[in-house]
């Protein structure tokens, strides 16, 4: 192996700075970590988070995705940063410690959403490449995750995610019960390496009839990707997801599927109208009149 070399970049102004390792030093998939805790068993992040400026970092096989505070700019320490993470590499330092099983260290934290009903479970590496909703145990039949999940008496609905999971609960309990079981629960599921999803090419069409983009006009292509780009972020940031459903060029109505934590969540009449509607009224003028979710 030979010597690393890395080059640093970050645009002036922004948060995130990217330092490019030529050779690979982290898995596959990603991990993500938010604070020095969750980087437990990670010795090269742990250094980046002693840097009082680090406000999370991502490791991915070639790279690494520092986001700072807003204390100072990149400009001051970028050359700084990449040179002790070129010397820690080329002295040896570790990137991340092999455990038994070659686990890989993971962190869970609870996160409250807009829904009373809802609380979400973030975990520091990925999950899911699509978002896929359950409300039984029959439908989880190829999710191991989500079906033991629905083991709890006090779960209604999984929501699985990208990074987390969004756990729909009935009113026989608070969040305050249960919400650390969950959490470890979630955990140690993930770090024993266990499937979250089994193969299936219905699985993300479980309970839902999303159309397919080749089937798609230029106009739906237009509400899809509005709604990519500028909705589902935010949504995806309280626990949710949104998915177009079709579109009724003699009423002007979209009509879009609400999961995890916006599905029945009380503010979601409020986001459809304030948020979404107005958002593809001022993008597609003329185009849209009202937006409705055919399942909230």
């Amino acid at each position: 192996m030979g010597e690393y070399q890395i080059k640093a970049s970050a645009e002036k102004g922004q948060q995130k700075a990217q330092f490019t390792v030529n050779q690979n030093i982290g898995p596959k998939n990603p991990i993500h970590f938010k604070n020095i805790d969750e980087a437990k068993g990670a010795p090269l992040i742990q250094q980046l988070f002693y840097l009082p400026f680090v406000k999370s970092v991502s490791l991915f096989e070639k790279h690494l995705e520092v986001v700072r505070f807003d204390i100072l700019e990149w400009e001051e320490v970028l050359e700084d940063v990449r040179i002790q993470l070129e010397n820690y590499l080329n002295d040896g330092g570790i990137v991340i410690e092999e455990t038994r099983g070659n686990k890989v260290p993971v962190s869970v934290y609870a996160e409250s959403t807009p829904n009373p009903a809802v609380m979400k479970f973030v975990a520091n590496k990925p999950l899911v490449t699509e978002s896929v909703e359950f409300k039984t145990i029959d439908e989880a039949k190829n999710a191991p995750l989500a079906q033991k999940l629905f083991h709890f008496p006090f779960v209604k609905e999984v929501f699985i995610s990208a990074n987390y999971v969004s756990l729909t609960k009935y009113e026989v309990t608070t969040w305050e019960e249960v919400v650390m079981e969950i959490r470890e629960f979630v955990r140690s599921f993930i770090e024993e390496g266990n499937t979250i999803l089994t193969e299936h090419p219905d699985l993300k069409d479980v309970d839902q009839k999303v159309p397919s983009p080749q089937n798609l006009d230029p106009l739906e292509e237009q509400i899809v990707s509005i709604l990519d780009e500028y909705i589902k972020p935010a949504v995806a940031s309280d626990g949710g997801n949104i998915a177009f459903d079709s579109y009724d060029p003699t009423e002007k109505s979209v009509k879009v599927i609400l999961q995890g934590a916006c599905s029945g969540c009380p503010s979601s009449t409020f986001t459809l109208k304030n948020g979404i509607e107005n958002m593809l009224k001022e993008m597609m003028p003329g185009k849209i009149e009202n937006v409705v979710a055919v399942n909230g």
